[in-house]
């Protein structure tokens, strides 16, 4: 019988776990640690239902956790992101639930880890390179919000599904603007291995213009329509910026090449892409003023994994890049602003991932949420509340071509100390950040932290084993 590095059989795997829960699992690796149980979201009731805010999330793609001038950046500038972390709380150890799109997009809209949600890998337009499949028991934000009277929609990059039933309008949204896939193969003619996938609800649509300026536009459209409602709106704003291609506007690379005269032109592309998603975000949280709305608006700000290196990316002193488990594949930049309950210019080391802002939102926006997920609410942590230490086994898993069954990469965190496997053909290393944050260097597997967090991963590749992430069978010639 074939197993992996972990001792697991391609059976066992794959058996029903159904009847099992996360806290079981942990519980067997918690031998000698503290309580690990992960509670369901509970409202404390900062917010009256009567002014619930409107929320906007805005998702930046392939941003490094340097590549703003707020947080490392010394060539680039970022003056409406910088400003909007100065407005709130900024979070200095926040984390994108994989270290590629797709994964930490499902976690983002289910408070879920994505490969209990079917979703462990980069969801793509062919089957031979797809490695996930939206759940259809997942229970994306959107439709908890519309219990709570909400009216949401996104803006941008969907990259979720391309068809029924995993589209927005079908999981939620009331209204969809953007673009169904993953990367675009050109800003501006929107496409994807030559298929058009930009979209205004079900409807084909063939727009002029940067990808960057249309959502920027779609996105201002939305808000003064819906501030025309006395209904609370909740907007997904998630531009496609910086992912590759790197292609800036050109009048953005001149005006970056003047200011900094010692910059590459590759490095120089990277920082005027970034620099006009700046730009264009300005204009958003310009239109949520304007409209009046800004008093009783919610602004999260972050990335759906770290920059790629490849490309230019700067992740300030983390190691590596996107697609890596190494801190400077998953640790991002974050912030929240809600004018009068999130105080101006406040930080936060506490340890967040991307699934957390899930039941965070339905905190804020008063939201049931009635049933036991994966992320906890760092809502008292932003309202400055007495929040407990954080206290829970962190995972990400990461899965990709290469034969049948792909390749799988790994990471588990559990306080100071993180385990990480970046290829199935390396050992697993240990690292404790707080005396190692560049993690250069491993400590011996006889530490009894190795153990721990080595039995907490196996389990939950156990559990995310009996979650299909297929919609069709696998075919061994694959």
């Amino acid at each position: 019988m074939k197993t992996n590095t972990f001792g697991i059989s391609r059976e066992e795997t794959s058996m029903s776990l159904l009847g099992s829960t996360r806290r079981d699992f942990l519980k067997a690796a918690a031998v000698g640690a503290a309580s690990l149980a992960i509670p369901g979201c509970m409202l404390v009731g900062e917010v009256s239902p009567a002014r619930r805010p409107n929320i906007v999330l805005i998702l930046a793609d392939d941003l490094g956790y340097g590549d703003l001038s707020s947080y490392w950046a010394k060539d680039l500038k970022t003056p409406h992101i910088d400003n909007l972390v100065a407005a709130g709380m900024r979070f200095d150890n926040f984390y994108a639930n994989c270290p590629v799109c797709s994964p930490t997009r499902a976690s983002l809209l289910t408070g879920r880890y994505p490969d209990l949600v079917g979703v462990p890998g980069v969801i793509r337009t062919h089957l031979k390179n797809n490695w996930g499949y939206l759940s259809p028991q997942a229970v994306l934000l959107p439709q908890l919000l519309k219990k709570a009277g909400y009216h949401s929609a996104i803006v941008g990059k969907w990259h979720l599904g391309l068809e029924s039933p995993n589209i927005p309008n079908e999981q939620g949204f009331d209204h969809f603007h953007g673009f169904l896939g993953d990367m675009m193969d050109d800003y501006y003619t929107h496409r994807r291995h030559g298929i058009n996938y930009m979209r205004l609800n079900n409807k084909h649509i063939d727009p002029k213009g940067h990808a960057t300026d249309l959502f920027t536009q779609w996105a201002k459209d939305y808000i003064n329509e819906r501030v025309k409602s006395k209904q609370p709106f909740f907007l997904y704003l998630a531009y496609n910026a910086p992912h590759t291609p790197i292609q800036p506007p050109k009048h953005w690379f001149k005006k970056v090449k003047k200011r900094e005269t010692n910059i590459s032109d590759k490095r120089a592309k990277l920082v005027a892409l970034i620099e006009h998603m700046d730009d264009g975000i300005s204009k958003v949280l310009t239109a949520i003023k304007q409209s009046g709305a800004g008093d009783n608006t919610l602004v999260i700000f972050t990335s759906d994994n770290g920059g790629q290196l490849g490309v230019g990316a700067n992740n300030g002193p983390l190691n590596s890049g996107k697609g890596s488990m190494y801190e400077g594949g998953i640790r991002v930049p974050m912030c929240a602003v809600w004018p009068g309950k999130i105080k101006a210019g406040s930080r936060s080391d506490r340890v967040a991932l991307t699934m957390d802002l899930f039941p965070t939102i339905c905190e804020a926006a008063n939201a049931d949420l009635d049933y036991e997920i994966d992320g906890r609410s760092i809502l008292p942590t932003l309202l400055v509340k007495d929040q407990p230490p954080e206290d829970r086994f962190l995972f990400w898993v990461r899965r990709e071509g290469g034969g049948y069954g792909g390749r799988a990469y790994y990471a588990v965190r559990y306080g100071d100390f993180k385990l990480v496997q970046n290829s199935p053909f390396e050992a697993l290393q240990l690292y404790n950040l707080k005396d190692d944050p560049q993690e250069k260097r491993p400590l011996d597997k006889k530490h009894k932290m190795y153990q721990k967090l080595f039995t907490a991963l196996r389990n939950h590749i156990i559990e995310a084993g009996a979650v299909p992430w297929e919609k069709y069978p696998v075919k061994l010639n694959r």
